[in-house]
């Protein structure tokens, strides 16, 4: 395997910062919108931000880049958790940050699901869950027909994992050695009605996704230097064993903010004023 990478101890300071103001940014948009969906916003940012600003092929000036089409691909398959992806486009230069403030809004292109044609930087609508998977392995499979050497990546919620057809996207993923593709699931161990395990065991799935063809990396989804590992890990290894691969990022639903921290309750709501007022000092720390 090639030299992985390492984060200088700046780089990790400063990735710190953003996603604390990251934060601030999806607490903002949904306490502004009235709804959304913090706690698995909060859970993926820092994912989010490590993909975006090291290891995604990307320009955010998208609409006069000669290598375009030469990107890599993202794709939100729990698009419901937009409210991160697009605190990060912004963060990253796709659009002015003052435009976050119309989150949800009539006519705004930040809209609660992601909504392709509406904002740079969405590769596909997203947000029936389930759906995202066949996506991604459908992108992939154009690469791969168009010979570009770009790499798709997805996440998808654990709770997400209960629909069928992320498996039988799963079974095709491996058929096809989509080795292009890399699935990253944002194990935060809750979904809408309480606790994965309770609603609908996912069991072990790493093993699960083994045993459907896939190399499996397993991290800690807040850990930067663990993150930016498995992200460069996840294209040689799939190059190297000609298999798509996933990274199991075990997360903190509501990460950052103590009362929403492994709560499903805040699954898909809004803070009041006061919650929000707490939230934000918490995070200003």
């Amino acid at each position: 395997m090639s030299e992985i990478a390492k984060l200088s101890q700046k780089e990790i300071e400063d990735l710190s910062k953003v996603s604390m103001n990251l934060r601030k940014d999806i607490l903002t948009m949904i306490h502004g919108a009235k709804s959304g969906h913090p706690g698995g916003a909060l859970s993926i940012v820092d994912i989010l931000i490590v993909l975006y600003s090291k290891c995604l092929k990307h320009d955010p000036k998208w609409n006069k880049s000669p290598n375009w089409e030469n990107r890599d691909r993202f794709i939100l398959a729990k698009g419901h958790a937009s409210a991160a992806l697009y605190a990060v486009l912004a963060e990253v230069g796709y659009f002015k940050k003052e435009e976050l403030k119309t989150f949800r809004a009539l006519h705004s292109r930040l809209q609660g699901h992601p909504s392709y044609g509406l904002l740079p930087g969405i590769e596909v609508s997203t947000g029936s869950l389930g759906q995202g998977l066949s996506m991604a392995c459908g992108v992939a499979l154009g690469l791969r027909l168009d010979k570009k050497d770009s790499q798709v990546f997805t996440i998808l919620g654990d709770g997400e994992t209960q629909e069928g057809q992320v498996w039988e996207a799963a079974m095709t993923a491996a058929h096809y050695k989509l080795n292009n593709l890399t699935a990253i699931i944002d194990r935060n161990c809750l979904q809408i009605d309480g606790s994965t395990e309770c609603v609908m065991s996912i069991g072990d799935i790493s093993k699960k996704w083994a045993a459907f063809g896939w190399q499996v990396l397993e991290i800690y989804g807040h850990d930067y230097e663990e993150i930016y590992e498995a992200l460069q890990k996840s294209r040689l290894i799939g190059k190297q064993t000609n298999s798509p691969v996933v990274i199991v990022a075990n997360t903190v639903k509501g990460k950052g903010v103590s009362f929403m921290e492994n709560n499903a309750s805040w699954h898909g709501k809004a803070p009041n004023d006061e919650e929000y007022n707490i939230a934000i000092e918490e995070l200003r720390g």
